[in-house]
């Protein structure tokens, strides 16, 4: 009987053990590998921080999921892979031998990308140990007037940015100022010039300052701009963009240019056929896409598939992900704006679409 190690609970895993609980895989042993109990839906986090959502709402406990796919549930998280010995290291201090891998992480932020973050910022990755501090945050702000400055211009530091100012003007005695520094551009810049101008208009309603600057160092009650500039600061949360785990460089595995799993259309390591890879850990080698929840989810049913075909001995099928995505961006209140390709709508129905997309993905993996 051949073990796959499911090394991470993003959101193709849940895909995964879903199938798996509707059909096992009778040749296999399964392992799932994830540091916390439950796999808070990223896509969900900006409401929870809004306080449309409570913590369960946005959640999906793993060990029943687990149980009922027939799965070995190990809370722990990995220190290391070997390609070559084909194991993994836990922090727990087992080593896992594997027959096939899959890897599918979630984001990794740096924590020393910009000096002085680790030691004052507040992360929005691990969400779980986010999840900690920003109640704190919330707190704080009850009893004294605080600037927040939320650290990146994409969709996470957009939709969180928002979502605090909701939540502080309605927790808030005192008050509290909300900026946004995008990195030097302007707040979505990847998105279309529609896009861009709508968020801009709802940062603008929202009295949210706008930095369309770097931030160069995070220093005890303020940031230092390339501009040069000093930002009064109680709060730094850094939604930065996503970094490889550091312990791939080590892995023996083909990595991309920024460090991630370079896979094929198969969904395979390029380099080691019995690894597979999807979601923000992993980086196509022949078509480029955003890391986004979005593609990870649809990589679900294809990595499943491949799963079962590589394990069989069967011929495995190509993914080919779509060219562009529907995204359904949080404004704070109840109120979102869609983007497709050019085309963008902004309302209030666009968020109770967007809910209700969001609360079908986590009750779809719901055990009971």
């Amino acid at each position: 009987m051949k073990h796959l190690v499911l090394l991470g609970a993003g959101h193709a895993h849940l895909h995964v053990l879903k199938a798996l609980g509707a059909q096992s895989m009778a040749s296999a042993h399964v392992s799932l590998v994830s540091p916390f109990p439950r796999q808070m839906y990223s896509g969900m986090v900006p409401g929870l921080v809004a306080g449309h959502y409570g913590l369960d709402e946005v959640s999906v406990a793993l060990a029943p999921l687990a149980a009922a796919a027939k799965v070995e549930f190990l809370d722990t998280s990995a220190t290391a892979v070997d390609a070559v010995a084909k194991t993994v290291d836990l922090l727990s201090g087992e080593t896992l031998a594997y027959d096939v891998l899959s890897l599918d992480t979630g984001p990794v932020m740096s924590r020393d990308a910009i000096p002085g973050a680790r030691q004052h910022a507040l992360f929005v990755r691990p969400i779980e140990h986010f999840n900690r501090l920003w109640t704190a945050l919330f707190e704080l702000a009850q009893t004294r007037a605080l600037d927040v400055v939320v650290v990146g211009g994409g969709a996470a530091g957009v939709e969180l940015v928002m979502a605090l100012q909701h939540r502080l003007c309605a927790v808030a005695k005192t008050g509290a100022r909300l900026s946004l520094v995008t990195g030097g551009t302007a707040p979505m810049a990847s998105h279309s010039i529609k896009v861009q101008l709508r968020v801009k208009q709802a940062l603008k309603r929202r009295q949210i300052t706008v930095f369309e600057d770097s931030c160069l160092e995070v220093r005890e009650g303020a940031l230092l701009l390339g501009s040069g500039a000093r930002l009064a600061c109680d709060a730094p949360v850094m939604a930065l963009g996503s970094s490889a785990p550091t312990w791939l460089a080590q892995s023996g595995l083909a990595l991309s240019e920024d460090g991630f799993i370079a896979t094929t259309a198969t969904l395979q390591s390029t380099s080691h056929p019995d690894v597979f890879a999807a979601g923000d850990v992993a980086s196509r080698s022949d078509v480029s896409r955003p890391r986004s929840g979005v593609y990870a989810v649809r990589a679900g049913p294809p990595l499943e598939a491949n799963l079962r075909l590589h394990i069989g001995g069967g011929a495995l099928l190509p993914y080919q992900p779509q060219a562009r995505s529907l995204n359904l961006l949080a404004c704070g209140d109840h109120s979102a704006i869609a983007s497709w390709g050019e085309w963008a709508v902004q309302g209030g129905w666009v968020w109770r679409w967007k809910d209700k997309i969001d609360r079908e993905f986590v009750g779809r993996y719901r055990m009971g």
